[in-house]
């Protein structure tokens, strides 16, 4: 009787697996699902550039040159200038240069004093142009 013990093999069986499984199943698929809208994404609006101090400014000028009116938006009507979003925006690239300075690279200078001084002279054409 005893040999007949050692000859029987215990057999163990795990229900456990199973929901284990379906868990990780779960996450994986919930991963794919979003490395899937992350590569739409990208195709659809294409790959963000680094960000760096001439995106920053880049940024800043895009959007003033929009409240000036002078970018406008396929399909929608035409834009009115709005003066005082278009200084506030000027007025946050001169606190960026004011709060870089000594800080900037040759390039980096020039892209903020360049951005500046064509924002401020478009500026004054707009501003004149409303006011006659």
């Amino acid at each position: 009787m005893a040999e007949e013990k050692k000859d029987e093999k215990k057999i163990i069986i795990d229900e456990g697996w199973k929901e284990q499984a379906k868990k990780e199943k779960e996450v994986m698929a919930a991963k794919e699902e979003t490395e899937k809208r992350q590569a739409e994404e990208e195709v659809r609006h294409g790959p963000l550039p680094e960000g760096d101090f001439a995106a920053l400014v880049s940024m800043l000028f895009t959007q003033t040159l929009f409240s000036l009116g002078l970018i406008q938006v396929k399909g929608q009507e035409k834009r009115v200038p709005d003066l005082g979003l278009a200084k506030y925006n000027i007025d946050m690239l001169e606190t960026l240069e004011a709060k870089t300075k000594g800080n900037l690279n040759e390039d980096e200078k020039q892209a903020i004093t360049g951005a500046l001084n064509e924002l401020r002279m478009v500026y004054v054409k707009v501003a004149e142009k409303i006011g006659s």
